[in-house]
């Protein structure tokens, strides 16, 4: 069933933005293959490459994967140009914001990186030119992956408590984050845990995945998306325009966001946030994070890692630091979340 689902998605999100011959060469990769495909990397002059959990294979012409590069099929500049066209509805013109940012975001949330030659205006990015590359990351979303995190971030009213997920790269953190905002705004009665209204400032555009302003992803029916918008800037326009009991962001550790997570917190208002980090002491190596933690504003800390793959439930600590659960201790610490 769930192959099918990705394999629908695949089919109706992803190739129609390839071209033909590439189209064509991804079609006849093998089904259970193709749903476990995380990135399709186009390269001029490279091979077709699809990205697995921690590997990658090149593809043929066949649609066969190898990993010997010479018998695979080579990006020419006409397939980057015929791509580019394709996304961008025959407008370069039109992606000029989203070249800026070096991504865009495609029908069903899935996230199109560009790289080429940076054009600089006033020291800032003002476009990208000479398109070379592309990294084409197919959006996964996983329900129900918080179910075993959100008793340990809800207290004994039923409120939502201050959290930091910390997690390295690639170990379910956003997948993480997304579903506990999508079941905090929908509530959960197993739970006994209400609806609450949820500000999400989505800066990556990776946790909602919006197209033309609408959530790809399931972020639940009382979340109000920002789209694109730094943390900090956000987190103040929400406050003060839409009422949130909750804030969630990715990524916080940028000097600014000190100011508004503060405000926020002092407005009332419950942060879900994430940060990259193998455990404490990796993240109080930088002196923003530090200061934050040091501050006392988080009352649960969530550690995924990859102990007994990618996105295992390391620990689970409380204001205080004090560990309240440790895969080591308790068994089926396991979390399915990439």
């Amino acid at each position: 069933m769930y192959i099918e689902k990705f394999l629908k998605v695949i089919e109706k999100d992803i190739l129609p933005v390839l071209p033909s011959n590439i189209r064509g060469i991804i079609q006849q990769i093998e089904g259970d293959l193709l749903e476990k495909v995380e990135e399709i990397r186009i390269r001029v002059g490279k091979p077709l490459t699809l990205v697995f959990t921690g590997n990658d294979y090149f593809v043929t012409p066949q649609g066969t994967l190898t990993k010997n590069p010479s018998i695979a099929y080579e990006i020419t500049e006409d397939d980057a140009l015929r791509l580019l066209s394709i996304i961008s509805q025959n407008s370069i013109y039109a992606l000029e914001e989203e070249l800026k940012n070096g991504f865009l975001t495609i029908k069903g949330g899935h996230r199109i990186g560009l790289v080429g030659k940076a054009v600089m205006e006033n020291g800032k990015i003002r476009t990208l030119k000479h398109i070379t590359g592309f990294n084409i990351r197919v959006a996964k979303e996983l329900k129900g992956v918080a179910d075993k995190v959100l008793p340990f971030i809800i207290d004994k009213d039923g409120r939502i408590l201050n959290t930091l997920i910390l997690s390295p790269p690639k170990a379910g953190k956003t997948t993480l984050l997304r579903d506990i905002i999508r079941q905090v705004s929908d509530g959960n009665p197993k739970l006994h845990l209400k609806g609450f209204k949820v500000g999400l400032v989505d800066e990556r555009s990776e946790i909602a995945s919006c197209f033309e302003g609408k959530p790809q992803k399931d972020v639940g029916i009382r979340t109000d998306v920002l789209d694109g918008c730094p943390k900090a800037i956000g987190i103040m326009m929400l406050l003060r325009s839409m009422s949130p009991e909750i804030i969630a962001t990715d990524e916080i550790g940028r000097a600014e966001d000190v100011a508004a997570i503060e405000e926020a917190i002092n407005s009332g208002v419950k942060l879900i946030t994430t940060a990259h980090g193998r455990d404490m002491e990796d993240v109080k190596k930088r002196p923003i994070l530090k200061e934050i933690i040091e501050r006392g504003i988080f009352e649960r800390y969530i550690i995924l890692g990859f102990s007994q793959g990618a996105g295992t439930l390391e620990k689970v600590l409380d204001e205080n630091f004090e560990i309240i659960y440790s895969i080591n201790l308790i068994k089926g610490g396991y979390l399915n979340v990439v």
